[in-house]
């Protein structure tokens, strides 16, 4: 197929790279254009100066930027992508946006006889580099049908979550998950540390029962070194669990955990760590202790 693929982060960028690599016709767009002429020199394709122009004849358009603002823009704002496409093709956002924004673009498509799906991932940068991210999506039935053979070239589980918005839902369900999981991994190393027993030890033990999570398997072992300089973003998770927190006040929904752990997140990002791995929850728990000495016999 011929396809635009607008947005070249570290999600981006390699999902653009899969698809260059399954034999689709790729062209780019970044807003930063010497990241989309690398990306092209790298992988071959070509770069484009808009939107519009990276949408210009393409049979499929994917989106993967940064918050709802830059997605209206690269869409529907001045040389955006919806103006240059044909009626029949197919828009894709990978983007972690709010529900509404998608909904929004699932009618301004539907307007156009565009096919418009809410696909948005998880897996992290790992999973893009891999090809094995699970993407949540909504949409009508047509449109899903006619994405899933394109996002299958980056994609280990697709799902089909409902109507337009509901891939957004359904990645903020995903995200909360995930908060309260890597806070009660951050308290149970804090509080493993504090007792002193060997870490190391400790998760090899019970990682393998009814505690073991994707975050202990992947995470755990970094945590207790303090390694944090990777993964998905303090600042990201913060921007994901703003838009759960604000469709939670719409749909009249408790989030207490989610709400706290949003704070600690920004307790995080005073200590400087706004671009540090998720898992660095651990740092506000143990930056003001002293793990235990060991007795002396006198």
């Amino acid at each position: 197929m011929r396809i635009a693929f607008l947005g070249l982060g570290v999600m981006g960028a390699p999902m653009a790279r899969h698809l260059a690599a399954a034999g689709h016709e790729v062209t780019v767009f970044n807003r930063t254009m010497a990241r989309a002429a690398a990306w092209v020199a790298a992988h071959g394709g070509r770069a484009a100066p808009t939107p519009a122009a990276a949408a210009q004849d393409a049979e499929a358009v994917l989106a993967c930027v940064g918050a709802d603002a830059d997605l209206r823009a690269v869409t529907l704002g001045e040389g955006g992508a919806f103006a240059a496409m044909a009626p029949g093709s197919l828009f894709i956002d990978h983007t972690t946006v709010s529900a509404s924004i998608a909904r929004e673009l699932a009618e301004a498509g539907a307007a156009r006889g565009l096919l418009v799906v809410d696909a948005p991932v998880s897996g992290g940068q790992a999973g893009a580099e891999n090809g094995q991210l699970t993407i949540m999506c909504g949409g009508s039935d047509a449109a899903f049908a006619a994405a899933e053979p394109v996002m299958t070239a980056y994609a280990r589980r697709i799902g089909h979550m409902g109507p337009a918005g509901s891939g957004q839902l359904a990645k903020m369900v995903n995200q909360i998950c995930i908060a309260g999981v890597v806070q009660g991994l951050a308290e149970g190393l804090a509080f493993g540390r504090a007792a002193g027993l060997d870490l190391d030890q400790l998760v090899s033990v019970i990682s393998k029962g009814a505690a073991q999570s994707w975050q202990m398997e992947n995470r755990a072992a970094t945590m207790a070194r303090g390694e944090y300089d990777f993964g998905f973003a303090v600042d990201w998770m913060r921007k994901d669990l703003g838009l759960a927190l604000d469709a939670a006040r719409e749909l009249g929904a408790a989030l207490p955990l989610a709400a706290l752990v949003d704070q600690f997140y920004a307790d995080v990002q005073a200590m400087g760590g706004g671009r540090q791995d998720t898992s660095s929850l651990l740092r506000r728990l143990t930056r003001h202790h002293t793990p235990p000495q060991p007795a002396t016999i006198e």
